[in-house]
């Protein structure tokens, strides 16, 4: 006798319902793996240095982080194949610096959440919480932790929180507690490019701020994968031996920086409309009944929440995927702090301008309230 076959989840339904979206309301139109790959080649073709690298060195990959230390103001920058590897080993540097493994961190960091405990096994980094949930750290935060600390990480926005930034002038209080205490702060910008638009400064008056600066390119640059982190030279010299450390010394990374490379040309200039996209959808929803946090949003992503419970609203979401090869959010979940509402994540990229906002908040409407 055969078992019966069980149906498939939600989640593997949505899956098996991405390869054939047509249209979307988020971030980035589906791109097949052939379409991504032919994408890169056109960028190199542009490039005035078309070279391998070779472990890293030469090619695209200088040219990569040549230009993200321009963008940041920083003397030097090392390309990591990973965020998770590049903050890792730029933590490590800063603290051997420092004598001390203590890191000041925001609870909602994603070195707490999305690394398996990875820091701590492999570094011996002990933490000391900022703050807990969905808080913007600041000055004060930062006075009450007492005693020697290897250094300060501040996450730029606290996606995990809703995509919170804190204002400019806390941001800078922020960055002067750290240099009168002698500690030095690195900034997770994984999304800085995102960020600077609502604290009204370019990448490099934000990360003027910090010492080291942490930042990605497979997020609204839509690469391929990679990061970078910029520094002083001294500093990133270390960071750079420590990518050799932790595996990171690829024999090429060239279709990862000449992704990088295209996304820096073709999305870095477009945060700011994205960002006014994101403030005028949210009012436009909040209008119709669905709310978001914050309320304003502080960059080009938010929350939106109904009040529904989160599988009944993900099976209105996959079956338009199914049936109309839509995509209009990602997988919904249960708020755990109001009971009967669900939330997800909304992103505002190149797919969503193609949409004019009434337009695109009217699908919303239809699919998640029903």
């Amino acid at each position: 006798m055969t078992e019966p076959q069980l149906a498939p989840s939600l989640a593997e339904r949505r899956q098996l319902a991405l390869s054939g979206v047509e249209r979307n309301l988020m971030g980035r139109h589906p791109v097949s793996p052939r379409q991504e790959l032919r994408s890169v080649i056109a960028e190199l073709d542009r490039s005035d240095d078309a070279s391998w690298d070779r472990y890293g060195e030469g090619g695209p990959v200088a040219a990569l982080e040549s230009q993200v230390a321009d963008l940041l103001g920083k003397p030097a920058a090392v390309m990591f194949p990973s965020g998770t590897m590049a903050q890792q080993s730029t933590l490590r540097v800063l603290s051997d610096l420092h004598r001390s493994r203590r890191i000041a961190i925001p609870e909602l960091s994603h070195l707490l959440h999305h690394e398996q405990d990875g820091p701590r096994l492999l570094n011996g980094f002990e933490w000391a919480l900022l703050t807990t949930g969905g808080v913007v750290p600041t000055a004060d935060h930062l006075a009450a932790i007492l005693g020697t600390l290897g250094a300060v990480l501040l996450e730029l926005p606290l996606r995990d929180g809703g995509y919170l930034l804190p204002s400019w002038e806390q941001l800078a209080a922020f960055s002067r507690a750290c240099r009168d205490r002698g500690v030095p702060l690195h900034l997770d910008g994984a999304r800085i490019w995102e960020s600077a638009p609502n604290l009204g400064r370019s990448p490099a008056e934000i990360a003027a701020l910090a010492d080291t600066v942490y930042v990605s390119f497979y997020k609204g640059l839509h690469g391929l994968a990679g990061a970078v982190v910029a520094g002083p030279e001294d500093v990133i010299a270390e960071v750079r031996l420590w990518r050799s450390r932790h595996g990171g010394t690829l024999w090429t990374m060239l279709p990862y920086a000449v992704s990088a490379l295209r996304g820096l040309r073709e999305e870095l200039p477009r945060m700011a409309e994205y960002h006014e996209r994101a403030v005028v959808m949210a009012e436009l929803l909040s209008a119709s009944g669905i709310r978001t946090f914050p309320e304003i949003p502080h960059c080009n992503a938010f929350r939106i929440f109904v009040e529904a419970p989160g599988d009944a609203v993900t099976e209105r979401v996959v079956t338009v995927m199914e049936r109309e090869r839509l995509a209009v959010t990602p997988q919904w979940q249960d708020s755990e702090d109001v009971p009967g509402w669900s939330w997800t994540e909304f992103t505002v990229g190149p797919a969503t301008m193609e949409w004019a906002p009434d337009e695109a908040v009217g699908e919303l409407v239809r699919v998640l309230l029903g």
